[in-house]
Parts: C-alpha cells; sequence; structure tokens
C-alpha cells in the first residue's frame, strides 16, 4: 500500500507497506504495475544465477521443444512476483519466515506480462517479539491473460502501529 504521509505544511512523503493491524484475513490486494518480462531478462537471470538449462538461454534447442520457445525461469518468475507484492504487502517487515507450497501452474514466455495478488490467510501477535506480529499471505502470479503462472505462500514478520522503523 502506498500512501503519503504529512511530513511539513504541504509537503510529503511516501510509505510503503502495512503495519499489524492493517491486514485483515480475507483481503486480497492486487499489486499494481505488471512487468513484461524479455528475453533478455531471461537471458540475464539464467546466466547471473549459472542457471544454464538450455531452455531459458538456447532459442535453436527450445524451438525443438514442446514449447517452440524459450521458457522464462522459473527463479526469474518467482522473484518478480514477490517483487511486485513488496510495496504494499511486505515494505515495513521486520524478516522474511519462509515461503512454501510454490507452485509453479502454467509457462511463462517472454512477452508474457505478469501480475499478482496476495490474499491474507492468518495474522497473530508475535508470543515473544512485543510489538511485532506474523502475517501469512497466498500470492498469486498472473499473466496478461488472466492465467495463473505461480502460486506460494509466504510468512513474514511485522511491526505494528508506532513500533516500526519510518523511511
Amino acid at each position: 500500500m502506498i500512501s503519503a504521509v504529512e511530513i511539513a505544511p504541504n509537503r510529503y512523503r511516501a510509505s510503503y507497506g502495512r503495519y499489524l493491524e492493517d491486514f485483515r484475513v480475507g483481503d486480497v490486494y492486487e499489486h499494481r504495475p505488471g512487468r513484461t518480462l524479455t528475453d533478455n531478462d531471461n537471458i540475464q537471470f539464467s546466466l547471473l544465477t549459472m542457471n544454464y538449462h538450455p531452455m531459458h538461454c538456447d532459442a535453436h534447442h527450445a524451438a525443438k521443444s514442446e514449447f517452440g520457445k524459450l521458457l522464462v525461469s522459473s527463479g526469474l518468475t518467482l522473484a518478480v512476483v514477490l517483487g511486485m507484492t513488496v510495496n504494499d504487502v511486505s515494505a515495513k517487515a521486520i524478516a522474511n519466515l519462509g515461503w512454501k507450497e510454490i507452485k509453479l501452474t502454467a509457462p511463462v514466455f517472454a512477452g508474457d506480462t505478469l501480475y499478482a495478488e496476495s490474499e491474507v490467510l492468518d495474522k497473530r501477535e508475535s508470543k515473544s517479539r512485543p510489538g511485532q506480529g506474523i502475517v501469512t499471505v497466498r500470492t498469486r502470479g498472473l499473466n496478461q491473460d488472466g492465467v495463473q503462472v505461480m502460486v506460494f505462500e509466504r510468512s513474514f514478520l511485522v511491526a505494528c502501529r508506532g513500533h516500526g522503523i519510518e523511511a
């Protein structure tokens, strides 16, 4: 969630993320803008992460596959979908606690535009860290046609209002 906080008369600073109190179980946040992936994104990510699988960086090889073209690395898809959620969901997070149930449900290709949405599954105050709590969300990555390409759950530690660091 991007909002503005007045820091002086006629002067505002962008504020990102949510405090524990701002989350409600069942709420769904649609994350925008989308991100269109390119062949260059895919090849650079594959080389950067040393994932030299030919389906990600050898167009001649990929043309012979059932897909007929390069697949976007699932690591890149995960990174982009996760990244799209940060401003809204976890910009005030203290720490990521983990991911689970990461499922790749449809292929992603260069030229696809990804969007994300997150549903709040659970929130609770921390038993061991006063002024903080744990939020769990299910995030879905969707392509430009609304086809789900990925889904995962993520839990993170977030500050309660009045206990976080303001930038």
